[in-house]
């Protein structure tokens, strides 16, 4: 049973929602969002809070869309980040217009469409991924380490700053013996 779904989710000041129509939408500084709710999940908008609720044979939606709509106001005030860190001799990543460019050791740059609710900046091997919709930024950032994930020997390639990649041991030189 959730538990999450219970707690009411507070509205910065910053904040407007608009609930209308199996629909609630999320504006604030950083961007607008919205998300469809189910019908059977009731959502209710009471003074400066937000209160979800439904019946007892729906209860596995209750915690999901209470999330999803925490995660909305969170993001339009804060917004949401993803650091990832090129790691290894020749690995680099470069912004050419809308596309992020990498070069990651194959005999081809491979180019990515940053989509346009997300902002991408790179400092010397660090891509920072930010944005306002949690979803978005954490599946874009899943793609890029997705193209050259670390590997487990020397432990070159993409990863999550701070990620810890467990290394293998390689093989042992075979001692002779005449």
């Amino acid at each position: 049973m959730s538990r999450i779904g219970k707690k009411p989710i507070l509205i910065p000041e910053s904040v407007d929602v608009k609930i209308e129509d199996g629909k609630v939408v999320v504006n604030g500084p950083k961007g607008e969002l919205s998300v469809d709710v189910r019908p059977e999940v009731k959502v209710e908008l009471k003074e400066d809070k937000i209160f979800v609720s439904t019946g007892k044979e729906q209860k596995n939606l209750w915690g999901l869309t209470r999330a999803l709509i925490f995660n909305m106001v969170k993001g339009v005030t804060e917004g949401f980040e993803k650091k990832l860190e090129l790691r290894g001799i020749g690995l680099k990543a470069e912004l050419s217009g809308e596309e992020l460019v990498l070069h990651v050791g194959f005999s081809h740059s491979i180019k990515l469409r940053v989509p346009k609710d997300i902002k991408v900046t790179i400092e010397k091997n660090i891509i920072n991924i930010s944005g306002a919709n949690k979803g978005l930024v954490g599946q874009f950032a899943a793609n890029i380490r997705g193209k050259k994930e670390p590997e487990p020997y020397k432990g070159k390639g993409i990863r999550y700053l701070g990620e810890y990649v467990p290394k293998k041991e390689g093989k042992k030189a075979a001692t002779t013996s005449g």
